[in-house]
């Protein structure tokens, strides 16, 4: 109106690494929340699912009996499906079925002031101050860092998270070079004396290492995944 020439400011939001908490934090928020959040957010751990995905999640996607679960992909990313734990199959399949989407809230804003709602209640309870770091989005950093850190193969990790881009996954790369280092040679070790106590070694995640020793037992190992420190905030 005044013929003024005014350029506008520019503003590069700082880059910041996303706060990593441990498995049992996690674990903490999924045991302590109502039985529809505590199903949501134990589909959140065990898929990385965005919110936005998990909470378009429609009775159809969801296979019970195979315990798989389809997640329709948002933000350009590719379609996943999944096979679910027994345990997070019993909670979904416990839901009510009032409405088409598995998750029956109104909206997404009302699920997330549900969930803020619960972890402050739950920070409080617990005495630790470090669940308010946690967001739904922090499941899905939380989880693609663990696989990461468990297969070292990012374009298997790529996949799990539905990027397309193998630039968007490199993060993690990042994240688990920076919380793990000097940590990798860190391994738990088991002795299996049997067949049956070599399936059981090899279904808990453990490596054939060597073998066999005077006892007749056969050496396997799994890496530690040790508890996650203080981080800085989620950006």
């Amino acid at each position: 109106m005044e013929g003024i020439i005014w350029t506008p400011p520019k503003y590069k939001q700082p880059h910041k690494f996303p706060f990593i908490p441990s498995e049992r934090e996690i674990d903490d928020l999924i045991a302590g929340t109502s039985k529809k959040l505590s199903a949501f957010l134990h589909l959140l751990k065990e898929t990385a699912a965005r919110r936005g995905e998990a909470f378009s999640t429609k009775w159809p996607d969801i296979d019970l009996v195979n315990r798989t679960v389809r997640i329709t992909p948002e933000k350009g990313s590719n379609p996943r499906i999944f096979r679910i734990s027994e345990h997070l199959a019993q909670k979904l399949g416990s839901l009510p079925r009032t409405s088409e989407r598995v998750f029956s809230y109104v909206n997404i804003y009302q699920l997330e002031k549900s969930f803020l709602r619960q972890r402050r209640r739950l920070a409080s309870k617990l005495g630790n101050p470090r669940l308010l770091s946690v967001h739904m989005h922090t499941f899905r950093h939380w989880k693609a860092t663990m696989e990461y850190y468990r297969t070292r193969d990012i374009l298997y990790v790529m996949q799990f998270l539905g990027h397309r881009k193998i630039e968007n996954t490199l993060l993690y790369v990042q994240l688990v070079n920076s919380i793990f280092q000097d940590q990798d040679d860190q391994y738990i070790c088991k002795v299996a004396k049997t067949a049956e106590d070599a399936v059981h070694l090899v279904e808990l995640g453990f490596e054939y290492v060597t073998g066999e020793y005077n006892d007749g037992g056969k050496l396997f190992k799994k890496k530690k995944l040790l508890y996650l420190g203080s981080q800085t905030s989620e950006g």
